[in-house]
């Protein structure tokens, strides 16, 4: 998940209005927004007709279901063969850029706009971002760099072509760069998520095991589409793994002070449409009440342990993420934005950064069921996501634990107590078999102004 956020300029009374308008709003959405319920039996796609290979499967169009460019949502299956496996199942998100501008969601500004912006084609695990399943363990039978105990499960693997971390459902006209070319632009990711958990409750129901993840945006999208998939399959087991896409917990009214990633929020509700009566917030209320507060996106992280307290719920995130800090903060905060790229920077972000994390670690406390890692950083990525190329660098050592894959499979294993570590030794790891990958990526950044 990256940057493409715009700068506020409004006035103190402009403000005041604005904030109670958004009440207001929020009100009447919480008072028209119905639960979600899963529709297993109409036409939710093709059935899976493979094994051991990538199938495409096209959303419906009544679905809602779309690329934001308008064209059909793909997302791909890989059934197993293994006969101990059959009914284990792994749903992968993937993660990429966000946009709420014209250039952005042409990918015009840059490679940090919207991911995947001219659409999924059928070829795409051989051809896109998911490099043929080797982009993470968990979307690879036979990965070079790294075993995990799902690369024998049947593997969903869920594109991103929407710019809004798969929590959108907004049809907008961008027109910001180029007033006389607008664009229409269809966040849809909500969408796309109810997809494909009605789609796995028709094809893959009930499952022995079932786990839901994702990186960066689509640490976001596994998060946020938990719920739906988990009332769609109806597993025996059931866990969650959110790496680097954290929903903190940020009220709407919080000031910048309280809560440095408000001024995101506030703004992601208008762009992506996660308000109002069909949007992702208002809509995971209706359906778990008790799950928290519309004006709490990041109040999901908890609610879900309330809800499905039975699951094995887990979050990871490094302390030193670079890049999820600065779309969260660089744009919103001038004095941040006024820093060149580099060290000095990084710092800035991280300050508001760790503050958050640790806000959202402490609410998770109080819930057995969930789990956090957070170690310090590695040299990849500017310390972005812990599950992309490899689980290498991503190690405790003062907890004994050798990396992610440990935390991994005690989510998989409910004979344990859900693990919970946060280094504090703040060691920077190296990850092990892609150095190369590593200086190059890092010298990208560098060069983009990152």
């Amino acid at each position: 998940m990256q940057r493409q956020v715009g700068h506020f300029g409004l006035s103190a009374i402009a403000a005041v209005f604005a904030a109670a308008f958004a009440a207001a709003s929020a009100s009447s959405a919480w008072a028209a927004a119905t639960p979600w319920t899963p529709n297993t039996t109409g036409n939710v796609g093709p059935a899976p007709a493979s094994f051991n290979k990538w199938e495409a499967i096209e959303a419906p169009a009544e679905s809602g279901a779309s690329c934001g460019n308008g064209t059909p949502y793909r997302f791909f299956v890989n059934r197993t063969t293994n006969a101990a496996n059959m009914a284990k199942t792994v749903i992968v998100f993937e993660g990429g850029g966000a946009c709420w501008e014209q250039n952005a969601c042409q990918m015009k500004d840059g490679v940090l706009g919207a991911t995947n912006y001219k659409g999924i084609p059928t070829n795409y695990m051989s051809t896109g971002l998911a490099l043929g399943g080797l982009i993470t363990p968990f979307t690879s039978r036979t990965h070079p760099l790294q075993k995990v105990q799902t690369q024998s499960w049947n593997i969903i693997y869920a594109p991103y072509c929407t710019g809004d971390v798969h929590t959108g459902n907004k049809t907008a006209v961008y027109g910001d760069a180029d007033p006389s070319a607008p664009i229409t632009y269809y966040h849809r990711g909500f969408k796309n998520g109810e997809a494909i958990a009605n789609w796995v409750g028709r094809y893959l129901p009930k499952q022995d095991k079932l786990l839901v993840t994702g990186f960066s945006a689509g640490g976001v999208g596994a998060t946020a589409m938990y719920g739906l998939i988990r009332l769609a399959d109806q597993p025996k087991q059931s866990a969650l793994l959110g790496d680097s896409g954290p929903l903190f917990q940020v009220d709407r009214n919080a000031t910048p002070e309280e809560a440095p990633s408000v001024l995101l929020h506030n703004k992601i509700r208008t762009a992506w449409g996660l308000d109002g009566d069909n949007g992702l917030a208002s809509k995971m209320i209706a359906t778990f009440p008790t799950a928290g507060t519309v004006d709490n996106l990041g109040s999901l992280t908890t609610g879900l342990a309330k809800v499905f307290p039975q699951d094995r719920l887990g979050y990871a995130v490094f302390q030193r993420d670079a890049i999820f800090s600065s779309f969260s903060y660089t744009k919103f905060y001038p004095e941040i934005a006024a820093v060149p790229a580099g060290a000095k920077r990084d710092e800035l972000l991280n300050a508001k950064w760790v503050k958050e994390v640790g806000t959202w670690v402490n609410a998770m406390k109080p819930y057995s069921n969930t789990g956090y890692y957070v170690p310090y950083g590695r040299d990849f990525l500017k310390s972005h996501t812990l599950t992309t190329a490899t689980f290498s660098g991503t190690g405790i050592k003062e907890a004994n634990l050798p990396d992610v894959g440990a935390f991994v499979d005690n989510l998989l294993d409910p004979s344990k107590p859900v693990m919970r570590a946060y280094e504090t030794q703040r060691t920077v790891q190296n990850a092990e078999g892609i150095a190369l990958f590593s200086w190059i990526s890092n010298a990208l950044y560098s060069l983009l102004g990152l």
